[in-house]
C-alpha cells in the first residue's frame, strides 16, 4: 500500500495535467490523495503550503520583479534601450540580430523573466528586423526567443529565487554566479548570428551619426541606471534581493512616469493586473510543489536517489552530466518552474554528498532549464514567438536550432569549469 500510494499520487498528477488542470492544482489534489491513502492528516497539505508561502520572505521578490518588468514594458524604456544598442553593435553585419542579443543582456539586469524580455523587447525588435524584408520573420522570432533566455541568468533572476527557496542557497551569490554564463551565452548567440548573417547576406545597418550618440545615450541613461542601482544596492549590502526587487519596481514606475512621461492610468492598471495574474500562476505552482515535496520527503526519495547514485560510484562530473541529460530531456516536456520545484530538490542531497558547490549547481540547473524554453515540443518561448510573429512553430524551431546548439556548448563549459560560475562570487567574498 505504501508504494502504491506514491505511484497513485504520480499517476494523479500526470492524469490531471493531461486533462488540462494546471500543474499546481494537480499537485495539490494528488498530494491530498496520498495523505488520504496513507491515513495521514489532510490538513498537513494546507500547513505545508501556508508555512512555505508565508514564512519565505524571499518569495516576495518574484511578484516585484514581474511588476518591474511590466512597468518597463509600458514605458518607453525598451525603445530607448534598443536605440542605445543600435549605437553599440548596429553597424556590424547582421547588426539588428546583435542589437536583439545585447538589448536582452541589458534588459536582463532589470526583469529576471525570459517571457517578460521576449514580450517587452520582442515586439519592437522583430518589427525593426523584418521591416523592408531585411530578415526572415521566423529568424527574427528565433533569435528573439534565444536571446530572451539570457534574462533569468544575468541577475536578477526569478528562477534563481525559486532555486534559492528549495536549496537554501544565498540569492546574492547565485545572482553573481549568473553573470559570466549570461555574458557567455550572449557572446555565443552573437557569434552564431554573425556566421548566419555572412552566410545569408543579411544587411549592414547604416551607422548612426556621431553627433547623435550623446543624445541617444543620455535618453537611455535612466533605463541603464536601473541594473546599476539594483546590483550595487544588493552587493553593497544596502538592501536584500527582495528589497532590491521592490526598488526595481519603484524605479521603473518613476522612470516611466516622471522621466519619460509615457504611462497612462489605463496602461498602469493593465501592468498591475498582468503582473498579478502572472504572480498568482507562479504562486499556485509553488503551493502545489510545497505540498508535493512533503510527499517526496515522507517517501525519502532524495536519500533513496543518493544511495542509488552512490551504488554507481559517480564522480561529481559524472553526476552533473547525468543531471544535465535528465534536465534537458525534461525541459522538452515540462515547464521550468515545475522542474525547479519538483525534480531539482531530489538531486540536491546527492550534489552535497559529492561536494558539488550549490551555487555552481544552481546556475548550471537554471541555464539548463532556460534552454528547455527553446526545445520542442514544450518550449514555451517558441510558442510565445510563434504566436507573436504568426509563423508556424516548425519554422521558428528550425531557425532556433543553431542558437540552441550554442547554448548547449555554454552549458557544457560552465558544467566542466565551475570557476566560470564561482569566480565572481569568490571575488566578492564567497567561501564555498
Amino acid at each position: 500500500m505504501h508504494i502504491n500510494s506514491f505511484a497513485l499520487c504520480i499517476i494523479a498528477i500526470v492524469t490531471l495535467g493531461a486533462l488540462g488542470l494546471p500543474i499546481g492544482h494537480s499537485m495539490v489534489v494528488a498530494s491530498i490523495l496520498y495523505l488520504l491513502l496513507q491515513g495521514l492528516d489532510l490538513g498537513t497539505a494546507a500547513e505545508q503550503i501556508l508555512n512555505g508561502l508565508f514564512n519565505s520572505y524571499v518569495l516576495l521578490a518574484i511578484p516585484l520583479f514581474i511588476l518591474a518588468a511590466e512597468l518597463m514594458n509600458i514605458g518607453t524604456l525598451t525603445d530607448k534601450l534598443l536605440q542605445f544598442c543600435l549605437v553599440l553593435v548596429g553597424r556590424f553585419r547582421g547588426g539588428l540580430g546583435h542589437v536583439n542579443v545585447v538589448a536582452n543582456m541589458i534588459f536582463a539586469g532589470m526583469s529576471g523573466s525570459a517571457i517578460a524580455d521576449a514580450v517587452g523587447i520582442g515586439r519592437i525588435i522583430i518589427g525593426m528586423m523584418t521591416k523592408g524584408g531585411k530578415y526572415p520573420i521566423a529568424y527574427a522570432g528565433a533569435i528573439t526567443a534565444s536571446a530572451a533566455i539570457i534574462g533569468p541568468i544575468i541577475p536578477p533572476s526569478i528562477p534563481m529565487v525559486v532555486y534559492a527557496l528549495v536549496s537554501d542557497t544565498s540569492i546574492g551569490y547565485l545572482f553573481l554566479g549568473g553573470f559570466v554564463p549570461g555574458i557567455m551565452l550572449g557572446l555565443g548567440f552573437m557569434i552564431m548570428n554573425s556566421i548566419i548573417a555572412r552566410r545569408r547576406g543579411f544587411p549592414v545597418e547604416a551607422p548612426i551619426p556621431l553627433h547623435e550618440v550623446p543624445r541617444i545615450t543620455l535618453r537611455a541613461f535612466p533605463a541603464l541606471l536601473l541594473p546599476v542601482i539594483l546590483l550595487f544596492g544588493i552587493y553593497g549590502g544596502v538592501m536584500t534581493p527582495t528589497e532590491g526587487a521592490a526598488t526595481a519596481a519603484l524605479y521603473a514606475l518613476f522612470a516611466a512616469t516622471a522621466l519619460y512621461r509615457a504611462v497612462t492610468w489605463r496602461a498602469l492598471y493593465k501592468a498591475i493586473f498582468t503582473s498579478g495574474k502572472a504572480t498568482t500562476s507562479i504562486g499556485m505552482l509553488i503551493a502545489g510543489a510545497l505540498a508535493f515535496n512533503y510527499v517526496v520527503t515522507i517517501e525519502n526519495i532524495p536519500n533513496s536517489l543518493a544511495s542509488f547514485m552512490a551504488g554507481y560510484r559517480l564522480s561529481a562530473g559524472g553526476f552533473l552530466l547525468v543531471v544535465n541529460i535528465i534536465l534537458l530531456a525534461l525541459g522538452c516536456l515540462l515547464e521550468g518552474t515545475t522542474i525547479l520545484l519538483i525534480i531539482v530538490p531530489i538531486f540536491i542531497p546527492t550534489a552535497k554528498t559529492l561536494g558539488i558547490d550549490l551555487v555552481h549547481f544552481g546556475v548550471v540547473v537554471v541555464v539548463n532549464i532556460m534552454i528547455g524554453l527553446l526545445t520542442p515540443p514544450y518550449g514555451l518561448l517558441l510558442f510565445v514567438l510563434a504566436n507573436m510573429t504568426k509563423q508556424p512553430l516548425g519554422s521558428i524551431v528550425r531557425e532556433a536550432v543553431p542558437f540552441i546548439a550554442a547554448a548547449i556548448v555554454v552549458l557544457v563549459i560552465i558544467t566542466l569549469f565551475p570557476e566560470t560560475v564561482l569566480w565572481l562570487p569568490r571575488l566578492i567574498g564567497y567561501k564555498g
